[in-house]
């Protein structure tokens, strides 16, 4: 069976679009970048959230080194070197001469403050998911040099470092912000309800980028988002659904580095019974789903992406048994297991394209193998309450639709986020998975890689405490003026000074 919803543009709509005024002029270096959905807020802490991301990192906000695409490889940022010291100890030497967009200088205290900002505890931040449950002390040696000590051995530590971006010291220490300052190559001009804009920084340390000013829009449709720079109305739209990429002038695949999954929360009756759990993954027509992904897209075995420190080519995901799936119900059934219960599917609208569609379609095949599920759509602030803990105490039993992003090059960045008992994503409490998670983290070279795989087996098939869905492709559409193309990061931040104009 094909479980099929294409959205279609309609013609008044596209006419609409097309009558208005375009936006790419000759000459001119603003641009337009249209997203699938507004950002809740802007603050740095939380720049693991894809509409945040795209528009904060490496454009306002900057961490001390960033991760290559292609190699996985930390890289100098505002930090210019660094050397491990010790098993828990390591010295980073800061960029000189970087202002922040208030005029505050970058240097040792901004760095400390930073960072003990994001880990403090003192204000939520999504991006301690990614950053594990490392405990930090940072030590100015002097204007230009910290040292920074982990509680245990941190062998990653530059990397782990990416996801903690430098904010200016004036920045509240204590409370979320959404005027984010930072040391990046844009500044923010303004956040609301209908756009966020972006201006080139004068005082940038850095090379002064092509791109003069950005404005963001979002429209949750990929039809319209695919007609809007197909009109000039916009530049740029980081996502379109597969059946809207089809002009191979503007339109470009990729493989990225985001996983496709469902959470299932094993805490809550009647999903804590782990044949629930797995006729939930039996119970998926995987060739009609792939339709809405495109017949490309892999299907996932794990939380992460091939060439990702812990990915094992060999470990198979679960197959289509329908059939299996309703004895494994059956059988719950008749030991007393509450299989009528029901169990509420959380989508987050505009998660990626034809998302809403998959969950319609994954809802009806677990209806049709016997479970009780109702589909609810959410936006993301009322999503992110699922997503991490605390949890609603009042969740009751629930699956979550979920994309992972892991383009870091370790699988650090995703099994203590989801399988540790401390995890912010997590719903296992085993401290025998919790030990095993500790001993990885800290082991090098081909024990590390070793370790990763076997956590990712038993997280897929002792625990299954989740159903991993696809390796996602992605589909960009980019305006005709721009030089410009996605890569495995672009799910994650689209840094605008890798964007030219074309002569």
């Amino acid at each position: 069976m094909r479980y099929t919803k294409i959205a279609s543009l309609t013609a008044a709509a596209f006419l609409a679009m097309a009558a208005s005024t375009a936006w790419a002029q000759e000459g001119n270096h603003d641009i337009r970048i249209v997203l699938p959905e507004q950002p809740g807020n802007l603050e740095p802490c939380g720049t693991i959230i894809t509409t945040v991301g795209q528009v904060l990192s490496q454009n306002v906000t900057e961490p001390l080194a960033t991760v290559n695409a292609k190699t996985g490889q930390p890289e100098p940022k505002l930090a210019t070197k660094w050397e491990q010291l010790d098993p828990t100890t390591w010295r980073f030497n800061l960029r000189k001469g970087v202002k922040f967009q208030d005029g505050a200088d970058f240097n040792a205290k901004a760095v400390a403050f930073s960072i003990d900002r994001m880990t403090s505890g003192k204000l939520t931040c999504n991006n301690m998911a990614k950053f594990g449950n490392a405990k930090l002390t940072v030590t100015p040696v002097d204007d230009y040099t910290v040292d920074i000590k982990s509680d245990k051995p941190q062998p990653i530590l530059p990397t782990l470092l990416s996801v903690v971006m430098m904010v200016s010291p004036n920045t509240p220490a204590d409370k979320a912000v959404n005027d984010p300052v930072g040391t990046g190559p844009f500044k923010l001009a303004s956040f609301t309800p209908q756009n966020v804009v972006l201006e080139a920084f004068s005082d940038y340390w850095g090379d002064k980028p092509a791109v003069t000013k950005a404005t963001y829009v979002w429209r949750q449709e990929s039809s319209i988002r695919a007609a809007m720079i197909e009109t000039g109305e916009a530049d740029l739209t980081p996502a379109i659904a597969i059946q809207d990429a089809n002009n191979p002038d503007t339109d470009f695949a990729y493989l990225n580095s985001e996983t496709t999954a469902m959470r299932i929360d094993a805490e809550q009756p009647p999903l804590d019974d782990i044949r629930l759990r797995k006729a939930l993954n039996l119970a998926i027509d995987w060739d009609g789903l792939s339709q809405l992904f495109g017949e490309d897209a892999p299907r996932a075995s794990q939380m992460v992406v091939e060439g990702i420190v812990g990915h094992d080519k060999n470990l198979k995901p679960w197959p289509y048994d329908l059939e299996r799936a309703k004895s494994l119900i059956a059988e719950a059934k008749k030991d007393g297991v509450k299989v009528d219960t029901e169990i509420r599917l959380i989508g987050r609208n505009g998660i990626y394209p034809n998302g809403a569609e998959a969950m319609e379609a994954m809802m009806m095949m677990w209806q049709e193998a016997g479970l009780n599920v109702k589909l609810v759509m959410l936006d993301v602030a009322d999503w992110l309450r699922y997503l991490q803990k605390p949890y609603p105490e009042d969740r009751g039993p629930t699956l979550l639709q979920s994309m992972h992003d892991n383009n870091k090059g370790d699988a650090a960045f995703t099994i203590p986020i989801f399988y540790r008992s401390t995890g912010q994503y997590s719903v296992l409490n085993s401290p025998e998975m919790d030990a095993e998670i500790d001993a990885a983290m800290a082991a090098t070279g081909a024990e590390r890689e070793k370790a990763f795989q076997k956590i990712f087996d038993e997280a897929l098939n002792k625990y299954v405490t989740d159903i991993p869905m696809y390796h996602m492709i992605g589909y960009t559409r980019v305006g005709k003026r721009l030089e410009w193309k996605p890569d495995i990061s672009t799910n994650s931040e689209i840094p605008l000074a890798n964007i030219r104009f074309k002569q």
